[in-house]
C-alpha cells in the first residue's frame, strides 16, 4: 500500500468534533443511518444526508489529544513515534467496542452471515487485544480500558435495534471504520521503525481484512457506505 500524506494519518486519528450525543441516531456514520424516502430532506450526491455526523476516522480513534505519552520515546525495539503510540490505541479502543458488536450480532440478528461477521469480530479483536496489551506493556505505552463514549453510543444503537435494522447499522458502521482504519493501517506500517509496531501492523491488516471480507459477503454495504470511505482515504 503507498504511502499517503502525513496528514491522512493524523486525521485518521481525530474524533468528529461534532455536538450530537454519541447516543443519538444522527450521531452515527450516514452509512449507518436510515436510508431517506424518495424526496425527502438532504444535500449533496451520493445519499449524503442532512443532519448526519460524518463517519468516524478509524474503529478505536483517541480522543484529541490523547497518545499515550509525548513526543518519540525509545525502545530496545526501536523508535515509539507519536503516530506508533496512536495506533496502539487506536487497536486497543476498536476490541472495546467491536467485541460487544460482535456479540450483539448472535442475539439481535436473524441472518446467519451477519452472525458470521459477528464471529469473525470477536475471535480477531479478542487475539488483537492480546497482543496490543503485551506490545503496550513492552512499549511503555499507556492504553485506554473503556472505550470512548462516541463507541459506547454506537454499541448502545446496536442494542436497541433487532432483525434488519440491526442488520444494517451493524454491518455498514463497521464497513465504513473498517476501510478507514484498513488504509491507515498501511500507512503506519511504511513509516514505523519499530520492530514491535512492524510485526502489529501486519497482524491487524490481515484481521481487518478478514472483517471486511466477512462484512461484505453480508451483501447489506451500501454504495453510500463505500463512497464515505473513498472520500476519507483520498483526502
Amino acid at each position: 500500500m503507498s504511502l499517503i500524506v502525513i496528514a491522512t494519518v493524523v486525521l485518521a486519528f481525530q474524533q468528529d468534533s461534532g455536538n450530537a450525543h454519541p447516543s443519538d441516531p444522527d450521531s452515527l456514520p450516514a452509512a449507518a443511518q436510515p436510508p431517506q424516502a424518495a424526496g425527502s430532506a438532504g444535500t449533496g450526491t451520493g445519499g449524503a444526508q442532512t443532519g448526519g455526523a460524518a463517519a468516524p476516522g478509524a474503529p478505536g480513534a483517541p480522543a484529541e489529544g490523547e497518545a499515550g505519552g509525548n513526543g518519540t520515546s525509545q525502545s530496545a525495539a526501536g523508535p515509539v513515534t507519536e503516530v506508533d503510540k496512536k495506533f496502539l490505541i487506536a487497536v486497543r479502543r476498536a476490541g472495546l467496542w467491536e467485541i460487544p458488536a460482535g456479540r450483539l450480532a448472535q442475539t439481535n440478528s436473524n441472518n446467519e452471515a451477519v452472525k458470521r461477521a459477528g464471529h469473525h469480530l470477536i475471535d480477531g479483536h479478542a487475539m488483537l487485544d492480546q497482543l496490543v496489551r503485551e506490545d503496550a506493556k513492552i512499549l511503555g505505552v499507556q492504553i485506554p480500558n473503556e472505550a470512548s463514549e462516541e463507541q459506547q453510543g454506537w454499541v448502545a444503537q446496536m442494542k436497541a435495534a433487532r432483525g434488519a435494522e440491526f442488520d444494517r447499522i451493524f454491518v455498514n458502521l463497521l464497513r465504513a471504520a473498517h476501510g478507514k482504519v484498513f488504509a491507515l493501517i498501511g500507512e503506519v506500517r511504511a513509516a514505523t521503525q519499530n520492530d514491535l509496531i512492524r510485526r502489529h501492523s501486519k497482524v491487524a491488516n490481515e484481521t481487518v481484512l478478514d472483517h471486511l471480507e466477512v462484512l461484505e459477503d453480508t451483501g447489506l454495504v451500501t454504495k453510500e457506505t463505500l463512497e464515505d470511505v473513498e472520500a476519507a482515504v483520498s483526502s
